[in-house]
């Protein structure tokens, strides 16, 4: 039954956006990070991401990207993917789930459209650089 599912609920494990000089592209560049900033290692890590959103009145979307990570340990930060320059102008959405023991994690984070031009810059966790994280 539906009501017998119990979904913990996901503490200390966010996903952040960080901009970063890269010299393929000769300017600064956003980065996806994920955080784990708990006390615990978690295992067989799945990152789903895509964007969507409406450019010009035209619903637009990309294709999903999929990135698996053995395991993340406690207090510490992997890469994911690079945000392309063109599609800071739509939703990215990346799609987390992971265990920690025997139980299943999943969590949605999304950075809203131009999050690279509104969004509050704090520093992130572990990196210790200006970002911007989503919870």
């Amino acid at each position: 039954m539906k009501k017998d599912i119990i979904i913990p609920e996901v503490e200390n494990v966010f996903v952040a956006a960080v901009q970063e000089w890269s010299d393929d592209f000769m300017e600064k560049v956003w980065f996806a990070y994920l955080v784990n900033d708990s006390d615990f290692l978690i295992e067989s890590v799945m990152v789903v991401s895509k964007a969507f959103g409406t450019i010009d009145g035209e619903m637009k979307k990309t294709s999903l990207l999929r990135h698996a990570f053995v395991e993340v340990p406690a207090v510490s930060v992997v890469k994911i993917e690079m945000i392309e320059k063109s599609v800071l102008t739509l939703n990215n959405e990346f799609s987390v789930s992971y265990f920690i023991g025997n139980k299943l994690f999943d969590k949605k984070f999304i950075f809203k459209a131009n999050f690279d031009s509104v969004s509050e810059i704090e520093e992130v966790p572990i990196l210790f650089v200006d970002g911007v994280i989503e919870r």
